[in-house]
């Protein structure tokens, strides 16, 4: 079965071919860099833009890997959660092509294709185990039973870690998407003392808030904001604090669940100072451990993602409604297998 995926949750336009039998055939993706210039993600930009890509991307994948429509079995793209506006394109266009082709369809959870992705070109982690699903827009705790069978063991009580590195990397005066800037100003930095504020340390939800304020209250305090040394020091302590934040957390959620097997996705799962930190701390502590991530490509926002979970899904006997499907809020928990 090879299937056409879809993703336009947000700001990059994303096409990708699977196959069952042989895995993924291709993926392309189109970011938009007009965010830069505003600071952050602007939706009615974002929807524009994937009007005017999608159709020329899926065109160019089909002529450069010879692939007729004949051949596409079936349509997954994904119905939430995301941006509305950017939703809808993806959705009409999803929508578009099925009835064309006569293809059937699939609306595919966003975060549920982040959890997946880590198994699209490796070994897959034996059931349950402890998802860390850390992105743009979510960080979230999920002991994982089976693909629909989730529960929500932590969350952000307020802001995303992605976000908060954003705006940490703002008030350093970096440019968006200031993550990745940020993780790449800490490698120059020393790791420095500082009174950071507590992550509710003694259960295993999230809350980033007071992080900034602080940040921003200190370099005040300071006025060193135009050192970059001073700034390096400072992303660097950040950076440590927000990783043993996170590792003491997963840690926890593995031993009171019983789990031995830890899978990190999202965005933030590419940063290599973030990987490299979780095999130090996850070594010898826990028997027959296991911990994976997904590929560096398929760790932001992708449609091979989107199109594996809708091969697991059809193959698994979903059933196909010719029903539109966007839900800009898709809580996880609301998943079943198989999502009738």
């Amino acid at each position: 079965m090879i299937i056409l995926g879809i993703e336009t949750s947000c700001d990059d336009t994303c096409i990708a071919i699977y196959d069952t039998k042989s895995g993924l055939i291709t993926t392309k993706k189109y970011t938009q860099t007009i965010h830069t210039i505003f600071g952050g993600v602007i939706p009615k930009f974002s929807s524009f833009y994937h009007l005017n890509k999608i159709i020329p991307i899926i065109k160019s994948l089909f002529f450069n890997f010879q692939i007729h429509t004949t051949t596409i079995n079936a349509i997954a793209y994904t119905a939430g959660p995301g941006l509305y506006q950017s939703l809808l394109i993806g959705a009409y266009i999803a929508y578009s092509i099925s009835y064309t082709l006569k293809l059937p369809i699939l609306g595919i959870n966003h975060l549920e294709g982040h959890i997946f992705s880590a198994m699209i070109n490796k070994k897959k982690p034996d059931f349950p185990f402890i998802c860390l699903l850390i992105s743009g827009g979510n960080t979230q705790l999920i002991d994982v039973q089976n693909i629909g069978h989730y529960k929500i063991l932590g969350e952000s009580k307020d802001v995303s870690l992605g976000e908060t590195f954003d705006k940490i990397a703002k008030v350093l005066k970096l440019y968006y998407p200031g993550g990745v800037r940020l993780s790449h100003l800490a490698c120059f930095g020393k790791i420095k003392k500082q009174n950071f504020p507590k992550i509710l340390r003694n259960n295993i939800t999230f809350s980033f808030s007071g992080l900034k304020t602080y940040i921003l209250n200190y370099l005040k305090q300071f006025k060193y904001t135009n050192k970059y040394q001073y700034k390096a020091n400072l992303a660097k302590s950040f950076e440590e604090y927000v990783l043993n934040m996170l590792s003491y957390k997963c840690y926890k959620a593995l031993i009171n669940y019983g789990r031995s097997c830890l899978l990190i996705s999202g965005g933030v799962s590419a940063n290599k100072t973030l990987r490299k930190h979780f095999y130090l701390f996850f070594k010898n502590k826990l028997n027959n451990f296991q911990i994976t991530f997904p590929d560096q490509v398929l760790c932001t926002d992708n449609a091979a993602m989107i199109a594996y979970v809708g091969a697991l899904r059809l193959t698994s006997g979903e059933k196909i409604t010719n029903k539109l499907l966007i839900r800009p809020t898709w809580c996880l928990e609301e998943l079943k297998y198989p999502l009738f």
